[in-house]
């Protein structure tokens, strides 16, 4: 047992900006507590992100620093930077100090570069970062970090463990099978039909919208349900087939533990996070990489679909009949469901928060 007397370690997590730097973060921070329950966590963040309400909402204290955001282009804010490096070092330096932090541990993104810096010198850092190419911020702070932690292999990060994406525990001791008939009867599915889960991130994504809502006769004249987030700025315009399994539309998924239950398989971009929980749950999918970007989509995909777990389609290759041709045959063959979730759950995200936590912990004590 803890002895009630013994202050535990402080452990700073550093990961601001979008969900896919913070939910990490705010995982790695629920299971060091789990493991050391007397630990002190404190997040650091900035005005501009996300993680003003996120963090906070979840129950941990939020000390805010200057951001320090890295221009994609030669201009005049690069030519700031060095000014605006020093302010928030400075600022995040003190921070550490008040709070008594033992640890900094750094997802990438505008919070940790200051961070890194703020620490280097004095304190442990361990970083992690999620994507299949690092951000630049992490390329800095691996330099000279205590250990690196990364989700995927070849990000080119120094001294790089694989460990996967930490996610939040709700995610990873997902009962599917037991929501499930909940779930059907949440979003108004069939309560039995081999079921379609589609999303294209927050907003959606016009390219899935158009090419999946063309195969709606399809679906239904195959027996297949369709639970579609279509992102709040669009719309669907589906005709329902009588005695079909419906085909339901939504702009939005507030409760993704009931859509991931409701769903036989997935079809979705494969941004970090997305791949992460899909694999955790145990759900087949059909990648398709978000055309933009360094192609980072892919490369994050490659593991579960070398592994068996899922398949990609570039995005200009979507077409209602491509969909027709891979999901059809896979939604109406429960053996390849099965193994193919199977392969999912193996890939490793799934103790990816313990396994980082028992990392930062163990960089503490040396």
């Amino acid at each position: 047992m803890t002895d009630p007397t013994h202050r535990g370690p402080c452990v700073v997590i550093a990961g601001g900006g979008t969900a896919g730097h913070i939910e990490p973060a705010l995982a790695l921070a629920d299971a060091v507590l789990r493991i050391r329950p007397d630990a002190r966590i404190v997040a650091l963040g900035t005005e501009r992100g996300l993680e003003k309400s996120i963090i906070p909402g979840r129950g941990y204290p939020l000390e805010m620093i200057p951001p320090v955001p890295m221009p994609r282009k030669p201009n005049v804010d690069l030519l700031k930077l060095p000014l605006k490096v020093r302010a928030a070092v400075k600022t995040t330096r003190a921070v550490l100090e008040r709070v008594g932090a033992d640890v900094v541990v750094g997802f990438g993104g505008y919070v940790a570069l200051p961070a890194y810096l703020a620490a280097r010198g004095r304190l442990p850092i361990v970083v992690h970062d999620s994507n299949a190419r690092a951000g630049l911020a992490n390329k800095v702070g691996a330099r000279f970090a205590d250990r690196v932690a990364v989700a995927v292999p070849d990000t080119g990060l120094p001294k790089a463990e694989i460990v996967g994406i930490p996610l939040r525990e709700s995610i990873v001791e997902l009962d599917r099978a037991a929501l499930r008939a909940e779930a059907r009867r949440h979003f108004g599915l069939h309560p039995t039909a081999p079921t379609l889960l589609v999303f294209g991130g927050s907003q959606g994504a016009r390219s899935i919208n158009n090419a999946v809502s063309a195969c709606a006769r399809r679906f239904a004249d195959t027996g297949i349900g369709v639970l579609h987030a279509h992102g709040p700025k669009n719309s669907l315009a589906v005709q329902q087939v009588p005695g079909a399994p419906r085909y339901v539309g939504v702009p939005y998924l507030e409760r993704m533990d009931l859509a991931y239950a409701a769903a036989d398989a997935v079809l979705c971009r494969s941004g970090a996070m997305t791949v992460a929980e899909v694999s955790a749950v145990g759900l087949p999918a059909v990648f398709v990489p978000l055309p933009h970007g360094n192609g980072e989509q892919a490369l994050n995909a490659k593991p579960v679909v070398d592994a068996g777990g899922g398949v990609i389609v570039p995005d200009e290759e979507l077409s209602p009949d491509k969909i027709a041709e891979l999901v059809v045959p896979l939604l109406t063959d429960p053996r390849r469901l099965a193994a193919m979730g199977a392969a999912a759950r193996g890939t490793g995200h799934r103790e990816a928060a313990d396994v980082l936590a028992r990392m930062v912990l163990e960089v503490v004590r040396k």
